[in-house]
């Protein structure tokens, strides 16, 4: 409590609470065991001593933890709590931190190939209808369609073949990601459990197919217009 005070004062400190002893056990459960009502014979099980519940204060600076901030919360625990220690988790979650912006990147890359790749698809998709069509659409021009009429036939075709392939994708990806889901929640790790994905994180994915659609469906649309345009 009196660390508790002597921290809260202090200017650069945003959040500072005092975790209570339910949460510090359900935090310690999966690798201690249940040390809850002073059951200590599954924490001691591998040392055949009882492990000791320090307290906990969990506080939030309101910029980053440098090692000046640190030292001067140390200065300030010296007098009230002279035996605590202070656990920065920027220190040793930067190459977490790291590693997960460097597949954030790689994500990115991916995405941009696969709708490159996509657009490329469609585009010689469209481009062999044509020339296998090209008789049938001078025709169709000469009695008096236009490029946009033209355009939107193929574009109903690419249409319905690209959101039936994507629909089917996103099926696929649902049921692995559930699947993978089910085997993390076996870990029983409160990190595991907590990388499952919510209603926003389902909405984002479900607007991948439609972006996908949309994509070939504008590739397509231009890819017509301009080779109808040479064409005709």
């Amino acid at each position: 409590d009196r660390a508790l005070a002597a921290l809260q004062d202090m200017p650069e400190v945003a959040e500072i609470r005092l975790v209570p002893e339910e949460e510090l056990a359900e935090l310690i459960e999966p690798w201690l065991g249940d040390v809850r009502g002073g059951n200590a014979e599954e924490a001691s099980a591998a040392g055949g001593e009882a492990v000791p519940i320090p307290a906990l204060i969990d506080l939030r600076l309101d910029g980053p933890a440098t090692p000046e901030r640190l030292d001067a919360l140390r200065s300030a625990l010296a007098e009230p709590a002279p035996d605590a220690r202070i656990d920065a988790q920027a220190a040793w979650l930067k190459p977490v931190f790291g590693a997960i912006a460097t597949l954030l990147w790689l994500s990115v890359g991916l995405i941009v190939l696969l709708v490159l790749t996509s657009a490329a698809a469609v585009w010689l998709a469209s481009r062999n209808a044509l020339n296998g069509n090209r008789d049938t659409i001078e025709i169709v021009h000469l009695l008096g369609g236009t490029d946009s009429q033209i355009a939107r036939i193929f574009q109903r075709s690419i249409l319905i073949d690209s959101a039936a392939g994507t629909a089917l994708g996103f099926c696929a990806g649902a049921l692995m990601l559930a699947f993978l889901g089910a085997q993390f929640a076996v870990l029983e790790s409160g990190m595991a459990a907590g990388g499952g994905l919510g209603w926003v994180d389902w909405f984002i994915m479900l607007l991948i197919p439609l972006t996908a659609t949309s994509i070939a469906v504008l590739t397509a649309r231009l890819t017509v217009l301009k080779s109808v345009g040479k064409m005709l």
